[in-house]
């Protein structure tokens, strides 16, 4: 039983030894550095979605649209796939 206690006494104190060289305990910008990157990564996602949308709905060029895709587009139209029972043409 004490060689239980002893031990995780000692994985906590590695661990709090560990911590105290790497996070809020060595460096006080340590949570404005965290927050600032955590801010960074979700604008780049946020940026990256826009342009995947913008990509989506506006293409590249002007006639961007493959032919496969607008064969596509007209197999769905027709078919009705995609739309909410009300609209579809079945």
């Amino acid at each position: 039983m004490f060689a239980i206690f002893s031990l995780v006494s000692w994985i906590g104190a590695s661990l709090t030894k560990m911590t105290g060289q790497i996070g809020p305990v060595y460096d006080p910008l340590f949570y404005d550095v965290m927050v600032y990157i955590f801010g960074t990564m979700l604008f780049a996602v946020f940026l990256l979605a826009v342009i995947a949308f913008w990509m989506r709905k506006k293409g590249i060029g002007v006639s961007s649209k493959e032919t496969w895709v607008k064969e596509l587009d007209k197999h769905y139209e027709r078919e009705g796939t995609g739309l909410i029972p009300e609209e579809s043409l079945k």
